[in-house]
């Protein structure tokens, strides 16, 4: 994994982010802080000039509107026809009809590198249907030690079934193909008190594997490693007084002061 991060500063790889507008702010400078460089365009006259020049395409569905919605398709058709990676995050799917409509249909019409969402949205694309309670995971839905095993064969499946990667995040991640699955045990519980780090690692994944395409798997693995790691670092320089906010900016930090060396030694994983 060491080598995936390093090849990402030394590559540079120009990301275009379709995302969030609620962390877009937190994805450009979370990649800035790995090594990539961002550009953000939703604008449909603008977005498959912009993808032509980047390397990757990360698409983010948290804060959906009919001209960004019109962006992502335009912007994802440009990245296949260059055979660009497309990363899709879809925040939410289950949430709302909207949400979970427009995740089918990309996923219908776009070829994706990756899949990336926690637990209940991606039962929801695997299922064509399903309700969250927002863009956070069902408590029932969780990735645990008990039902381990059922979910790496569930990521397995649904990977091998999308023809791309499955990253599932929760307390316990997953990053699989269809023969492959990584069991990640890195990150702090206080994470999810951030607004933002989802959205934050899709970027990472997409500048990882659009660095490694010779081993992206791997590459996704190891940006998600990476960002759990970064959370226990950030967590342990936090400071009385401090909270949540000043963890988000931490967290930037540890990737930004993060080397291939750091993420070797403190990675927590194994593969199934």
């Amino acid at each position: 994994m060491m080598h995936c991060m390093e090849k990402v500063r030394e590559t540079m790889p120009i990301v275009h982010n379709i995302t969030n507008y609620v962390t877009v702010n937190d994805v450009a400078n979370v990649l800035l802080a790995c090594g990539a460089s961002p550009i953000m365009s939703d604008e449909p006259e603008d977005v498959a000039d912009i993808t032509a020049i980047c390397g990757g395409l990360n698409m983010n569905i948290g804060t959906l509107n009919k001209r960004s919605i019109e962006g992502m398709f335009l912007a994802g058709r440009k990245a296949n026809e260059l055979g660009h990676p497309v990363l899709l995050d879809p925040v939410g799917a289950g949430a709302s009809a909207l949400r979970t409509n427009t995740a089918l249909a990309l996923k219908e019409k776009i070829r994706f590198a990756v899949i990336r969402g926690n637990i209940s949205e991606i039962k929801t694309l695997a299922a064509g249907s399903g309700t969250t309670r927002g863009v956070d995971a069902d408590a029932a839905d969780a990735v645990t030690e008990e039902n381990l095993d059922r979910m790496v064969e569930f990521a397995k499946s649904f990977a091998k079934a999308e023809g791309c990667m499955i990253v599932i995040t929760g307390a316990i991640d997953l990053a699989a193909d269809e023969k492959d699955c990584y069991v990640i045990r890195n990150g702090r519980p206080e994470m999810a008190k951030i607004t933002g780090t989802g959205c934050q690692l899709s970027g990472m994944i997409t500048a990882f594997i659009t660095a490694n395409s010779n081993c992206q798997l791997k590459a996704a693995a190891g940006a998600v490693c990476a960002m759990g790691l970064a959370g226990e670092i950030a967590y342990g320089k936090l400071k009385d007084g401090e909270g949540n906010a000043t963890y988000r900016n931490r967290i930037i930090d540890a990737i930004y002061h993060m080397d291939g060396g750091t993420l070797a030694k403190g990675a927590r994983y194994e593969v199934r």
